[in-house]
């Protein structure tokens, strides 16, 4: 428990005792003064339980103010700082792009590209990063969207990454009411996971959407049975030889429990097949 819950905790009862203790001595009060009986219980208890509840708001107001003050303080920084990270992340995406157009040797190429993969590993940890951030200190919108632009969007995201891999995608252009960024970033794993984990040759993603289901399947290794328990854990990688932290199966779980959102991995010899249930979310 860090300070300020402790600090919090104990104020807050002390608050509560206090204005508990002068309720009760107000309540001798009237008591004594007009009589208790029927006709005057409810007067009593009406004033007593309004006093009470004004002179809380009125203590709780002026002592936790500053601890409220304290944390709008923190959000603005997050928020600015969030921001600011944002411009070096670009930054070192144009120039690498930039870059690229003028090289031409292979080794340079070959550098040129681990820095590009580096950047897009910083880029999407920055995403991640704010958008977890962001929903705790905001209220998360929930609007309407198409599932084929999320599909679409992410797809040209990772279009440098796919290499020979042979992407297929059946898609209806379904509406779905959600979390937007959420979503997105759900999406956005599954297929990052598509591609991190696919056969190095000719492999194979397969995108299709059929009776209220979303079904990601990549050709690679099959997941073992005994780690479909614990693949969406925090940390978890399967192939620890991979670049990543393991944190992606374990942002999509969250979301999907959060949204109602039933995922399953079925396992097979030529791959791994991520199946999500949208029932709960299409409009």
């Amino acid at each position: 428990m860090n300070y300020k819950k402790r600090n919090f905790i104990i104020t807050n009862s002390i608050i509560i005792a206090f204005v508990l203790l002068l309720s009760l001595i107000l309540n001798f009060y009237l008591c004594t003064l007009l009589g208790f009986n029927h006709d005057t219980y409810v007067l009593i208890t009406v004033t007593v339980l309004v006093f009470g509840i004004g002179l809380y708001l009125v203590l709780s107001k002026t002592i936790f103010e500053p601890l409220f003050k304290s944390d709008e303080n923190l959000q603005k920084a997050v928020k600015e700082t969030l921001h600011e990270l944002n411009i070096p992340i670009s930054t070192i995406k144009l120039n690498t792009q930039m870059l690229e157009k003028k090289l031409t040797g292979q080794k340079e190429l070959k550098r040129l590209n681990r820095i590009k993969l580096a950047s897009n590993n910083l880029l999407k940890l920055y995403e991640d990063m704010e958008y977890q951030i962001k929903k705790e200190l905001d209220k998360i919108d929930i609007t309407k969207f198409y599932l084929e632009d999320v599909i679409l969007k992410s797809l040209d995201k990772f279009d440098d990454l796919k290499k020979d891999i042979d992407i297929q995608v059946n898609i209806e252009n379904i509406e779905i009411k959600s979390d937007v960024n959420g979503f997105e970033k759900m999406i956005d794993n599954l297929i990052s996971n598509a591609l991190k984990y696919n056969i190095k040759e000719k492999g194979l993603i397969k995108i299709e959407y059929k009776n209220k289901t979303l079904s990601i399947f990549n050709t690679g290794k099959e997941i073992d049975t005994k780690n479909l328990f614990i693949i969406f854990e925090k940390h978890f990688q399967e192939d620890s030889s991979t670049d990543g932290f393991g944190l992606g199966l374990n942002i999509v779980k969250d979301f999907c429990d959060k949204n109602k959102i039933t995922i399953k991995i079925v396992p097979s010899k030529n791959g791994n097949s991520f199946i999500l249930n949208l029932k709960n979310i299409i409009i």
